[in-house]
């Protein structure tokens, strides 16, 4: 395995994000592994955001416009992120893998990354915690869990608890894509929302009695 120290310098967090960028592009511990593709997808958002969120790799439509979560996942992110009443530009959304798995004949396919391709990734998502210094992480989906926290076992046992990633709060909750893949179901959406509801009450966010009620069952 191929090794290489992240170094975090600049004066700005703005310059040490930049930094970090161009340190992903050339990610040699990454690109050893000959799993990934080639272009570096990094972050988007605020340097001085209270709320980071952490996805698991870029996809096909992450890759190609090089930004994460833009693709129907990405919008369903952004409407879950409205109804809390938060804009996109003001939290900070990273992927844990910088390079879109590869597959054979790949098209606009994509697969979860390996446990090895995270590994691999880990000292980036690091530093960007470190440079950002949000209140809390939202880590999208299991694979995320495993990733970053160092969670295992069973998805439901992940969630409904704080965790902590360099000291920082962390919380569990589906990745956006399981609510594409079930339809959309109620129950789902209201689970997303009550870990969303969580987070916002950690950071002491005002919660109205109509966000209180999103995807309860009507009486």
């Amino acid at each position: 395995v191929v090794s290489q120290a992240v170094v975090v310098s600049g004066a700005s967090k703005a310059e040490q994000l930049a930094g970090l960028r161009s340190q992903a592009e050339n990610w040699a511990p990454a690109q050893s592994l000959g799993t990934l593709r080639e272009k570096m997808v990094f972050a988007t958002g605020s340097p001085d955001a209270e709320i980071m969120l952490v996805g698991e790799a870029p996809g096909y439509n992450e890759e190609k416009e090089g930004e994460p979560f833009v693709g129907p996942a990405g919008q369903k992110l952004t409407g879950i992120l409205k109804a809390m009443g938060v804009d996109r530009g003001d939290v900070y959304i990273s992927n844990l893998v910088k390079f879109r798995p590869a597959m054979p004949r790949q098209t606009t396919n994509n697969r979860k990354p390996t446990p090895e391709e995270m590994a691999a990734c880990l000292p980036l998502v690091l530093a960007e915690i470190s440079v950002v210094q949000p209140k809390i992480i939202i880590a999208l989906g299991g694979t995320t869990a495993e990733g970053l926290i160092g969670l295992e076992g069973a998805f439901g046992s992940m969630r409904e608890k704080w965790h902590e990633v360099a000291g920082t709060p962390a919380r569990v909750t589906y990745h956006p894509s399981y609510l594409l893949q079930t339809g959309g179901s109620n129950q789902v959406k209201r689970s997303l929302w009550e870990d969303m509801l969580a987070a916002m009450q950690k950071l002491g966010m005002p919660i109205s009695d109509k966000q209180k009620s999103y995807f309860l069952p009507k009486p």
